[in-house]
């Protein structure tokens, strides 16, 4: 009896171990599609304007009032994100 108990908890962990990680590589894979759509977002838009990188400084301003708590969408992590789609934008990429 406690070999099968320990078998089932054994089971169980493996489950549990295994659908964290799988959260975790969807969340991942959220983001970077996100980042991607933003950084394809600054890039096209900031060449339409006159004020190219005070542009994104803008942005980045009114989006940190709008999420306060939320950490990387500040000038820097834009840039970063409008870095990243240009320099793989002509590379294979699939975004939903």
């Amino acid at each position: 009896m406690i070999k099968n108990e320990i078998s089932a908890a054994g089971n169980l962990i493996q489950i549990i171990i295994q659908s964290r990680q799988n959260a975790l590589k969807k969340v991942n894979e959220e983001l970077i599609q996100m980042y991607w759509k933003v950084g394809e977002y600054l890039s096209t838009e900031s060449t339409k304007v006159s004020f190219g990188d005070a542009y994104i400084d803008t942005v980045a301003e009114e989006v940190q009032n709008a999420f306060p708590g939320i950490k990387g969408f500040n000038r820097r992590g834009l840039y970063r994100m409008k870095k990243f789609y240009e320099t793989y934008a002509d590379d294979v990429f699939y975004v939903h």
